[in-house]
């Protein structure tokens, strides 16, 4: 036998059991044969008239001829089809010849309509709704994993956990031998059969020895719901009671949420633009950047909480909304201010202080920076002027040499005020560039201008001052011709190549020797020491004294030609190698290449006139 005719045969016992139920609760014989006992049309009415709980009126009891049976056979067809049972592909003349397959169809299709169709669970209904039953009410069990109406009831335990579920006492399904089929389902169909009154419309090979019928199983199966639907009555009305006070405690829990969250969003915004309105501005530019950078921080993150945490509440307010509508509740109605247009509301006044906030800070820091820009400026003019005064002073300076002197020591004593106005500056420069001013159009200077500036004129004091003192000590040195005076300041001006009025021994070796006046190393260093003992350092006081010492008898013009004329040999001229053999400094030599006159030997060497740049020297 192939599988659809197994199945036809298993539906055709199982719906025949079915049918049996109904006729025999009314005290009417039981069928034997679905194609037999129905082909007159009288079980079928009698069944509609059962199931339908009503009378289908007159009709033929004991019917012979064709006609009869089909006039039963419409009545019944006709009183299912008023009962909004749609049959298709079936009439009276099927059922009167006996056509299994569509009986068996008829059958099936009034099982769903008057059995299984009113089964309901978690909102499903028929077919996915018995499923569902089964498999919450068999979930503790596990060996059991009921997925369909077929092989997950071959073993038997499904049913005897069905039965264990409701009535543990009539079962012990702990001692189950959970691998014996055949007995756990036989037990399983005896005590449905005996203590619950379910009638046994499988057999135990419809289930253990072939894949079961899913319509046969079915059938069956919807008796145990209806066998259990009393017992679960008091369940199900304590489950809706369950689930009715589980949504109203949501809904409770679910409204207090949001008005404490509301509440305390609400009072976080109020909270924020009073310290706002209450905030005020020191006038630095490092205060103005403290209120900027906070209110960004509180843009990127407080602002963003917000933003969330009011999307959230939104989203909970219509939660709450949403289930009492669901359940057809009355709606809720939030306090006084703590509506969500109360937040709306607020929340506009936020964007409102916020605006306003902005404005303040970016006003103030614009403030501030023009000030910056004007107070540097202020500083930086005045010092320039200051400094050009000074210059004008020096240089309008006149009158005997001890007065002018004087004059310049006292305009001396004015630069340490003048560094420290330069700090000032300075100071201001840095608090605009801290508060990035990069252009200023009320000043043209910068402080390292002015500090160039200021360190001219310090050397420009110090120069007058050198001058001053070195005019004073030429003019006391009766001794020397004005025009040896101006030679010797002369080549101290040019060796005092730093400018301090000084000379270090190179220095004065070099200026030395440009005078031809060359000593040994050691007599050199004899000179210089003694120089630092006597006068501290070779001031030009101390350079012009010496050379007083050493013109009496060693510079005069017939002496130096007579010196050159040694370290030339005789010869009218001089080469830079016999200044070299004649061991003068470096930049002895590099003044005197620069200050004789020269021709060019056929050897493309210079010979330096010696006695042209002597006779010019001493006139």
């Amino acid at each position: 036998m192939n599988l659809e005719a197994h199945s036809r045969d298993v539906q055709e016992r199982t719906f025949c059991k079915w049918l049996n139920t109904k006729l025999e609760s009314n005290g009417l014989e039981p069928m034997m044969s679905l194609v037999e006992d129905l082909s007159d049309g009288v079980r079928l009415i009698q069944l509609m008239e059962i199931m339908g709980d009503t009378s289908l009126g007159r009709y033929n009891k004991a019917p012979r001829m064709r006609i009869q049976k089909a006039e039963n056979v419409n009545k019944a067809l006709e009183f299912i089809n008023s009962r909004g049972v749609k049959l298709t592909n079936i009439g009276p003349e099927d059922i009167i010849d006996g056509n299994l397959k569509l009986i068996l169809g008829m059958i099936w299709t009034l099982i769903l309509r008057f059995t299984i169709a009113d089964i309901s669970e978690e909102g499903l209904s028929a077919k996915e709704g018995l499923l569902l039953w089964c498999q919450r009410k068999t979930e503790p069990y596990t060996e059991v994993n009921v997925q369909d109406f077929s092989l997950s009831w071959s073993d038997g335990l499904a049913l005897c956990a069905l039965i264990h579920c409701h009535r543990p006492d009539l079962l012990d399904y702990d001692r189950l031998d959970k691998f014996d089929r055949h007995a756990n389902t036989q037990l399983a169909f005896e005590i449905a059969a005996e203590h619950l009154g379910i009638p046994q419309l499988l057999e135990v090979e419809d289930l253990c020895d072939s894949k079961p019928d899913e319509r046969s199983v079915m059938t069956y199966i919807a008796s145990f719901f209806h066998a259990f639907s009393s017992m679960d009555q008091a369940e199900t009305v304590s489950r809706r009671v369950e689930k009715f006070a589980e949504l109203m405690q949501s809904v409770w829990i679910s409204k207090n949420d949001y008005e404490r969250r509301i509440r305390a969003l609400l009072s976080s915004l109020s909270e924020t633009q009073t310290h706002w309105s209450a905030s005020k501005f020191t006038g630095t530019y490092t205060n103005a950047k403290e209120h900027s950078s906070d209110f960004t921080k509180y843009k990127q993150t407080t602002k963003r909480t917000w933003v969330t945490e009011r999307q959230d509440v939104t989203t909970l307010f219509g939660n709450v909304q949403t289930k009492l509508r669901t359940y057809g509740l009355r709606e809720y109605v939030p306090p006084k201010g703590l509506a969500l247009s109360d937040l709306d509301e607020a929340w506009r006044d936020l964007l409102t202080s916020e605006a306003k906030r902005s404005r303040a800070i970016n006003a103030e820091i614009r403030q501030i920076k023009e000030s910056l820009r004007k107070t540097f400026a202020n500083l930086a003019n005045d010092f320039e002027q200051r400094l050009q005064a000074i210059s004008s002073e020096l240089t309008a300076i006149e009158g005997p040499l001890e007065a002018q002197q004087e004059q310049v020591r006292q305009i001396q004593t004015r630069i340490p005020a003048l560094s420290d106005t330069l700090a000032v500056v300075a100071t201001a420069e840095a608090d605009c560039n801290a508060a990035n001013v990069e252009e200023n159009d009320y000043t043209i200077f910068t402080c390292q201008d002015l500090e160039f500036e200021l360190e001219l004129v310090v050397q420009s004091i110090v120069k007058k001052i050198a001058f001053i003192d070195n005019q004073i000590v030429s003019r006391n040195m009766t001794n020397l011709t004005p025009a040896q005076l101006e030679q010797f300041e002369s080549t101290f001006r040019y060796f005092d190549r730093d400018e301090t009025n000084t000379l270090s021994q190179s220095e004065m070796t070099a200026a030395l020797a440009s005078l031809g006046i060359v000593y040994s190393d050691e007599d050199m260093d004899y000179i210089y020491d003694q120089l630092l003992q006597d006068y501290g350092a070779v001031s030009f006081e101390a350079f012009i004294n010496l050379l007083v010492d050493i013109t009496e008898d060693q510079t005069s013009a017939e002496q130096l030609r007579e010196a050159f004329r040694g370290i030339a040999a005789d010869k009218p001229f001089v080469t830079e190698l016999d200044l070299r053999v004649a061991h003068l400094p470096v930049s002895a030599i590099g003044y005197l290449r620069e200050v004789m006159p020269s021709v060019t030997n056929d050897m493309g060497e210079p010979e330096y006139d010696y006695g042209a740049w002597l006779d010019g020297t001493f006139g």
